[in-house]
């Protein structure tokens, strides 16, 4: 995966009814195709009443497996303006069930594409997108004289504290984004004159809130 990449905060979903049909689009996060096609299957599973179960997802880094279905819509209605959703949000490893109870008006083919997008729109919505980002957790380890200067730089520059640990010295455990963590080092070492040791410990994706309702 690359260093910053889009996807949705939590598995979930969302129910929008149009001309007395209800389409609930349910969401998950889905690392491959196997995790993919459980979710799918399970969502058939907790529906099985339901007239159709259309879905899409991305898988990847660069999205290279893309795979949609219409279910028994008509061709193109349904799996296709899904999927194009989830592109036009740039996300990644994500898969999207609308399923439809059929209410008894046809809604033709407009209609559908319509709908079938509207209801992964309103699910993203309610659902939410985060943003992960690589980065590298060190620990900064300062006197207590400097603490009040650290903290005060980190709220400025909207670094991402983890935890302090006070014992004869603060020890201040912060996440950086990995390309940064040279400069980040610099920048402390010129903020408290050089007298600050550092110990960087493991990456691990950061996430944080990301809206890109414009782009739907």
């Amino acid at each position: 995966m690359s260093n910053s990449y889009l996807t949705i905060k939590k598995t979930g979903n969302a129910t929008i009814t149009i001309k007395k049909s209800d389409f609930i689009c349910s969401l998950a996060r889905t690392k491959d195709e196997d995790t993919a096609r459980k979710f799918i299957t399970d969502v058939k599973a907790n529906y099985p009443k339901a007239n159709h179960n259309c879905f899409a997802y991305v898988i990847g880094q660069h999205n290279e497996i893309q795979r949609e279905s219409d279910n028994g819509e008509p061709a193109r209605t349904a799996g296709i303006p899904i999927l194009e959703v989830l592109k036009k949000n740039e996300l990644r490893n994500t898969t999207a069930v609308v399923t439809r109870f059929f209410g008894g008006i046809k809604l033709g083919t407009g209609g559908l594409i319509r709908t079938y997008t509207q209801a992964t729109v309103t699910a993203l919505e309610t659902i939410g997108i985060v943003q992960c980002t690589l980065q590298k957790v060190i620990y900064v380890k300062v006197t207590y004289s400097q603490h009040k200067t650290l903290k005060n730089f980190l709220e400025k520059n909207n670094i991402l504290l983890i935890d302090t640990a006070f014992t004869e010295a603060v020890t201040i455990q912060v996440a950086v984004e990995s390309v940064q963590v040279e400069a980040f080092e610099k920048a402390i070492i010129d903020l408290l004159s050089a007298r600050v040791s550092f110990e960087e410990g493991p990456e691990r994706y950061i996430e944080h809130d990301y809206h890109l309702h414009s782009k739907n």
